[in-house]
C-alpha cells in the first residue's frame, strides 16, 4: 500500500470520526438550552445565548472551510509517515477522550467560553470516569485532536483550530471559578486530589 493511499484512508477515517464528535457537541448544546440555568460567571449570560451560538459557530466553521488549503510544506516519505503515525496517535485518542468525558458528564454537559461560564440550577460535581484522572479531560482531548489533525491533514484550517483551542485554558479557568463558587470545600478537595491536565502516575496519600 502506497503512502498516498495510507494518507487518503487516514484522512477519510478522521472525517468519519468527526461525525460523532460534532453530533455529541450539538446534542449537548441543544439539551443545555432547555434546562434551567444557575450560577453565572463573567459574560456568560450574554455570550451563551442561542443567537450567539449560531453566530459564533457559523463564523468558526466558515473560517475552517475558507482555510482548507494545504500548508506550504514538503516532507520526505519517512518524515511524512512518522507525521501521519503521530497525528493518528493524537487525533483519534483525543476524540475518544472527548466523547468519554461527554458521556460521563451526561446532563451536566454545557458550553462555556473564555469570557464566561454558566452552571445549571441543579448542577452536580462530576468526579468519576475521566474526571477522576484530570479535571479537564474534554479540553485535553480537543487539544490532542487539533494537534493530531494538523499532522494528518496539514492544512491552514487545523493551524487555525489549534491556535483557537489554546483558548481552552482560559475557558477552563472560568469554569473552575464557577465550580469553586458553587461547590466550595468539595471543589477544593477535588482539586487537591485530581490534577488539572496531566494525570498523576501515583495517587497522593
Amino acid at each position: 500500500m502506497s503512502l498516498n493511499t495510507i494518507e487518503c484512508w487516514l484522512g477519510w477515517a478522521g472525517a468519519a470520526a468527526m461525525v460523532p464528535f460534532l453530533g455529541a457537541a450539538l446534542l449537548g448544546i441543544a439539551r443545555g438550552l432547555s434546562r434551567p440555568q444557575g450560577r453565572v460567571m463573567g459574560l456568560a449570560r450574554h455570550v451563551l445565548r442561542p443567537a450567539a451560538y449560531l453566530l459564533i459557530g457559523a463564523g468558526f466553521f466558515g473560517f475552517c472551510i475558507l482555510l482548507w488549503r494545504p500548508l506550504p510544506v514538503s516532507l520526505s516519505a519517512p518524515v511524512r509517515l512518522v507525521t501521519l503515525a503521530l497525528g493518528a496517535l493524537l487525533y483519534f485518542p483525543g476524540l475518544v477522550l472527548y466523547l468519554w468525558a461527554w458521556q460521563t458528564l451526561g446532563e451536566m454537559y454545557d458550553v462555556s467560553s473564555s469570557v464566561g461560564a454558566q452552571l445549571y440550577a441543579d448542577h452536580r460535581l462530576i468526579t468519576h470516569g475521566p474526571f477522576a484522572l484530570m479535571r479537564h479531560p474534554m479540553y485535553l482531548g480537543l487539544i490532542f485532536a487539533a494537534a493530531g489533525g494538523l499532522l494528518i491533514y496539514r492544512t491552514w484550517t487545523f493551524v487555525f483550530v489549534s491556535i483557537s483551542f489554546l483558548g481552552l485554558v482560559l475557558r477552563a479557568r472560568r469554569e473552575e471559578q464557577a465550580l469553586a463558587a458553587e461547590f466550595g470545600l468539595a471543589w477544593q478537595t477535588y482539586c487537591q486530589q485530581v490534577p488539572g491536565w496531566i494525570p498523576r502516575l501515583l495517587k497522593p496519600r
